[in-house]
């Protein structure tokens, strides 16, 4: 899967959020900023950006996935 399909996937589902994804040799490295992150647990930020890719995931298509889910202000430094 290319890295501009899992990031359609992520914004089907967040259409707010920026997203960027990199992807190495069959890893994927998930950045999504979303203002729907202010109060949000870390690992409940991980659910909602992992939720959109768990098809893609249980079918073998993505393999492995690094997420980093930041709110704009933590995004900003």
């Amino acid at each position: 899967m290319e890295a501009t399909e899992v990031r359609e996937l992520v914004l089907a589902a967040m259409p707010e959020a920026t997203v960027d994804v990199v992807l190495e040799g069959g890893h994927y490295t998930l950045t999504v900023v979303s203002e729907g992150f202010v109060g949000v647990r870390p690992v409940a930020r991980q659910q909602s950006v992992y939720a959109p890719l768990a098809a893609a995931i249980a079918a073998g298509t993505i393999h492995a996935v690094n997420i980093r889910a930041l709110t704009p202000e933590e995004a900003n430094g």
